[in-house]
């Protein structure tokens, strides 16, 4: 459980919500649904970072801008702040959380086609107010919406909210996020859960000790000048364990280290600290060992061992962490859980059968995945933990109990790497993130030279140096991901810089006023613009052939969790007024991986939305599995071409359609386009689409 700290220290103001809202919807309810099941243990990883944002909130004390408005009396809104409430009140996955309620909905489409329209006066203060309310009540965790009269009330109502309301549901988010700390404190006390803790701020350690050490797993990797302040990794790590003791009255034997990221350094000062295990990834696992280790290997507690320093360690299970990441948010509770379990007892019979147990370390994100999945995870979490309850030959334990249970096997050395591609490439390497390591060095040894300061303000220029050590900060910067905060986030790391400037008494660099962002490229739609009729044989049999298609290029920055798989490159349609054409390209290295899979087609008219679907098998190269009269055919070699009668699909008269392709293998979803959402095809009348 994880946020970056969001609070400027100078203005005392919250510069983005994202503490507020997973505590609403995620980090009471991961925790308190476990007391339906109290066989199943777990180990929470908490981020002081992020506990002491939920502390303030709970008091009252957090000055949250986009709280503020969305209690504001609609009708005292002014133009900036309705075009801010319209740019910030969608954060959410439209399926999932928006259109599963209809007034959000439909606030939500009236916003899409004010915004295609270009115009300003859609939305009456009605609106605005009814908006306010559901930018919030959206996130509002699954046991409140059943369980609480007001909450259940609100959602019931679903429009024509009134100041009253508003006022209200403010003061019932402040009694939620009161509610979280002490439910993991009462489950801690009762042993179902154990709770492990990350450095303060959530600093990637290993580059902290020294940023250099990024070109052991990648190198010639392009790196700043030198960072080495292994004092600071050692500061972050020691606030954590104090923080957790006076919040939970124990200190943390436990620690992910932040993304997973581990050395021999790291590992040492933690073990002097009183850390007893730390977990990363079964990549880093692979890369110490100089091999691809199966699950015999992965499923096993390790102990590291230097200079009379120890440390237990396991490894994720990467591939089926993900699953629940990344995949099983797209089935049906039931069978995800079911997949999911068969798949840990087929890993596991070989181990079994030799006559030893098996440690299955399953650790993911514990807060962006649910929005993607039906009421937040909730079914799919319930379904899981009851299968694992009745059990009786597996257990969910915690990592301590894990550690206890089974002899670990040595080793002598950890290799210095995340959790995301065994190497540090997310947070350094990349032009901006370099650049923000440039000028984190810079403010790091002015605080060094500084003199004459007072201590308080030294302490507070400190605390900023610190924040800005935190991992989240260079997620955002380089090519890997997108997010529509990420102007936020670089505003909001170049202003905990300046700040360091400023409680030393001096003026800030005039670099810190200028962006580290470069320009984001996002996803590329063109609509058709003529007739097509291409052969389909699986080639790209002439450059001709699709002139006229319209193109869907996937934008691959993936947003605030990493892991998503991307295998369609892009995709091409179009129609002649008698077929539907389609063309998917696929990116390299996956050709052997596509002969397994399956392509499905969802395909919607937009005059009377009747929906159809195909689905082409890989196999032989490419075959449509259902019958069609007149027949479908499709074909895959170098790219995948589908040819679908307009008549098959209920597309009369040059009427327009709306499609989505996905990607399955093994009865899993493996890739989609797009990834939310439709793409439109307005006309396939070839005079029309020729004009």
């Amino acid at each position: 459980m994880h946020q970056p700290f969001y609070k400027d220290l100078v203005s005392g103001e919250y510069k983005l919500p994202w503490t507020r809202m997973h505590a609403l919807k995620d980090y009471y309810g991961m925790v308190r649904v476990l007391e339906e099941f109290p066989k199943v243990r777990q180990t929470f990883n908490l981020v002081p970072s992020m506990m002491v944002q939920l502390e303030e909130y709970a008091s009252g004390e957090a000055r949250d801008p986009f709280l503020q408005l969305a209690l504001k009396p609609a009708e005292e809104l002014n133009d900036g702040e309705r075009a801010f409430l319209l740019r910030h009140s969608f954060y959410s996955d439209p399926q999932r959380m928006i259109y599963r309620y209809p007034r959000y909905g439909e606030l939500f489409d009236a916003w899409q086609r004010q915004k295609a329209s270009g115009t300003r006066a859609v939305f009456g203060a009605q609106d605005f107010r009814d908006l306010q309310m559901w930018s919030q009540l959206a996130w509002f965790d699954e046991e409140f919406q059943a369980q609480d009269p007001e909450v259940r009330g609100w959602v019931a109502q679903g429009r024509g909210f009134t100041v009253a309301d508003q006022h209200r549901m403010g003061e019932k988010q402040r009694q939620i996020v009161g509610q979280v700390l002490p439910e993991y404190r009462k489950l801690a006390a009762t042993g179902q859960i154990e709770i492990s803790t990350t450095p303060y701020y959530h600093p990637i350690m290993p580059l902290l000790c020294d940023s250099n050490i990024a070109g052991v797993a990648h190198p010639n990797v392009p790196l700043p000048a030198r960072f080495r302040y292994p004092g600071d990794a050692r500061m972050q790590l020691a606030m954590a364990r104090e923080y957790c003791e006076r919040v939970f009255g124990a200190k943390p034997v436990g620690l992910w280290p932040s993304e997973g990221s581990v050395s021999d350094e790291v590992f040492t000062i933690a073990a002097e600290l009183g850390f007893e295990w730390a977990a990363t990834d079964s990549g880093v696992l692979n890369r110490t060992l100089g091999q691809a280790i199966g699950v015999d290997g992965l499923y096993r507690p390790y102990q590291w061992r230097q200079n009379e320093r120890t440390m237990g360690v396991i490894f994720r299970d990467h591939f089926m962490s993900d699953l629940i990441g990344f995949v099983y948010s797209r089935m049906d509770a039931v069978a995800a859980a079911e997949d999911f379990l068969r798949r840990i007892r087929d890993n596991c019979a070989g181990i079994l059968n030799a006559g030893r147990d098996a440690l299955v370390p399953i650790i993911l994100d514990g807060e962006n995945a649910w929005e993607y999945y039906d009421h937040n995870g909730r079914p799919f979490l319930r379904e899981l933990y009851r299968r694992i309850s009745e059990d009786g030959r597996m257990r969910a334990v915690t990592v301590s109990e894990a550690l206890r249970l089974m002899a670990p096997q040595p080793l002598d050395h950890i290799f210095p790497a995340s959790w995301i591609g065994a190497n540090f490439d997310v947070w350094i390497g990349a032009e901006e993130d370099n650049l923000a390591w440039t000028q984190l060095l810079r403010a790091r040894q002015t605080y060094d030279s500084a003199t004459g300061v007072p201590d308080e303000q030294r302490r507070l220029a400190m605390e900023e140096l610190l924040i800005a050590e935190g991992s989240d900060w260079c997620w955002w910067y380089g090519p890997e991901h997108e997010s529509a905060n990420r102007p936020e986030f670089d505003q909001l790391y170049r202003s905990h810089l300046a700040n360091v400037y400023r409680f030393l008494n001096l003026a800030p660099p005039e670099e810190l006023s200028r962006p580290i962002l470069r320009i984001t490229v996002p996803e590329v739609q063109v609509p058709p613009s003529g007739p097509i009729s291409p052969v389909i044989d699986g080639e790209v049999t002439s450059y001709f052939e699709w002139i006229g298609a319209g193109t869907y290029r996937v934008d691959e920055r993936s947003g605030s969790m990493h892991g998503k798989k991307f295998v369609i490159q892009e995709v091409h349609y179009g129609s002649d007024g008698i077929n539907f054409f389609v063309r998917s390209d696929f990116h390299p290295g996956y050709e052997e991986e596509l002969r397994g899979m399956e392509a499905r087609l969802t395909l919607q008219s937009l005059r009377n939305a009747e929906t159809s679907h195909v689905t082409v098998s890989f196999a032989d190269g490419g075959q449509i599995v259902e019958e069609f009269a007149p027949p479908a055919e499709a074909s895959l070699h170098r790219v995948l071409e589908v040819r679908i009668p307009l008549a098959v699909i209920a597309v009369k008269n040059g009427g327009g359609l709306r499609f989505q392709f996905s990607l399955w293998q093994g009865g899993l979803p493996i890739d989609a386009v797009p990834q939310q959402g439709w793409i439109e095809m307005k006309t396939t009348d070839p005079i029309e689409l020729a004009e």
